[in-house]
């Protein structure tokens, strides 16, 4: 056991390297691993089957060539042994040229490099006519070079006297089927693989619909049922999204009917109440139940609110800029010290009265525990990003998610008696994920608390 669990060891340091390298080689999208599932068989099996065509056909058909272009030769230097003077070399030169289709000629009176029998040959098919020569021509010396436009191998062979050269064309010692082959085999790979490429990206056209449509209801946008299409696994998930996306949207008119209905029908008892009291008299526990009434009031109006940034609204271009100035000038006019930088034209696809209501939320909500605000909107990459910032007292770092739940009060700093009822966060980060975007809390440069809102592009 101790050696299986060093073995296993090993196995899992070894393969975390490799699997995080996969991991960044290997492509991220689907339609890129499938055509890599596709392209790998079809190059492995390229790469084998002309492995074993080169050297089983190949090398089988380069020896043979190379074997007879060797006996033609040793068949002329036997009949220039046997019958030699000038008249049989011309009838020899003659047979040569006419039947084995061999330019041949003498170099009297020559002699060939002693070394150059011994002259290694680093060419395929020069190599294999070397072999062949020294089984056909033992101990004989001889030469191979090729001509300037490698179209022929020239061999040169020492004779007793002279130097016999013969010139012999390529197609001798080569087979045109090698090219053929391999230009078949990879014209049909091309062709396979065009027949691939079209097939999945039909197939990846349902996936990215539903991907289009899940980033679309995500956003809060409106998304208009599509008929399911692609394999019988993607229209299921097509179909599965189609009913949760009606689950998620009946679910969300029935809450936002009940707590509209809710607090429209509390508006009627609170009313009677308040007249009540006006009609009582003016003590102690009359201001204490006057609070009260108040403090009920001022729920109610949350929950209703709440409710309206339920609603469903029209998601249209507009720009965002022009509207977080508009808060801004409201703000102003309500004898608040706001200040806004940022730039002057920002377009985006938005439900524009649900957005102002959000960040005039913010903007009270800074209004009554700062003295100083100030908004910013700007473009990043892939978000417009507004920020509201405060002097104030601001948000402990382990309360920035607990401020996010309904009803949620801060302690002393942001209690009933300063006014709101818990809603305005909860309000706010529903209008962001409802556009699909993001809602953070940090401190500000001033010493207070910094909102960020962040919409997607």
């Amino acid at each position: 056991m101790g050696r299986l669990d060093l073995l296993l060891h090993w196995l899992n340091k070894v393969s975390s390297p490799v699997t995080r390298l996969l991991k960044r080689v290997l492509p991220h999208t689907l339609f890129g691993r499938s055509l890599l599932i596709v392209i790998l068989p079809i190059i492995l099996l390229q790469v084998l089957v002309t492995y074993i065509f080169y050297e089983r056909h190949w090398d089988d058909v380069a020896r043979r060539l190379a074997k007879g272009v060797a006996g033609e030769v040793a068949a002329v230097i036997s009949l220039t042994d046997r019958f030699p003077g000038e008249a049989a070399e011309s009838s020899i030169l003659s047979i040569a040229r006419d039947q084995m289709n061999l330019s041949i000629s003498f170099d009297k009176g020559t002699q060939l490099n002693p070394s150059g029998n011994a002259k290694v040959y680093s060419g395929f098919l020069d190599r294999h006519l070397s072999r062949a020569l020294q089984e056909k021509l033992p101990g004989r010396a001889f030469t191979l070079t090729n001509n300037d436009r490698l179209e022929s191998v020239i061999i040169r062979v020492q004779l007793p006297e002279d130097v016999l050269q013969i010139v012999v064309r390529d197609k001798r010692l080569f087979s045109s089927t090698t090219y053929i082959f391999v230009m078949w085999m990879v014209g049909i790979s091309l062709a396979l693989l065009g027949i691939a490429i079209v097939f999945l990206r039909n197939q990846m056209k349902p996936i990215r619909q539903l991907a289009v449509a899940a980033e679309k209801f995500g956003r809060g946008q409106d998304v208009e049922d599509f008929k399911p299409s692609g394999a019988q696994e993607i229209r299921s998930a097509s179909r599965a999204f189609h009913d949760m996306k009606h689950r998620i949207v009946r679910q969300i008119t029935q809450r936002t009917e009940m707590l509209a209905g809710v607090s429209h029908d509390l508006r009627t008892p609170l009313t009677r109440m308040k007249l009540q009291l006006e009609m009582m008299s003016d003590d102690t526990s009359r201001q204490n139940l006057q609070s009260d009434v108040e403090d009920m009031q001022n729920m109610v109006e949350g929950y209703l609110s709440f409710a309206k940034g339920q609603e469903a609204e029209t998601v249209k271009p507009v720009n965002l800029s022009k509207l977080v100035k508009e808060v801004t000038d409201n703000t102003r006019r309500q004898g608040g010290v706001i200040e806004m930088t940022g730039e002057p034209d920002i377009a985006s696809s938005i439900r524009p009265n649900s957005v102002k209501r959000c960040i005039t939320n913010l903007v009270e909500n800074a209004r009554r525990y700062a003295s100083e605000i100030h908004l910013d909107i700007r473009k990043a990459e892939e978000h417009v990003i507004v920020t509201v910032d405060d002097n104030g007292p601001g948000i402990p770092r382990d309360k920035r998610l607990e401020v996010f739940k309904p009803f949620y009060r801060l302690d002393t700093s942001r209690n009933s008696e300063t006014g709101g009822s818990g809603l305005g966060m909860t309000i706010a980060r529903d209008v962001m994920h409802g556009h699909g975007g993001q809602i953070r809390l940090s401190e500000s440069p001033k010493n207070g608390l910094r909102v960020e809102l962040l919409f997607p592009l």
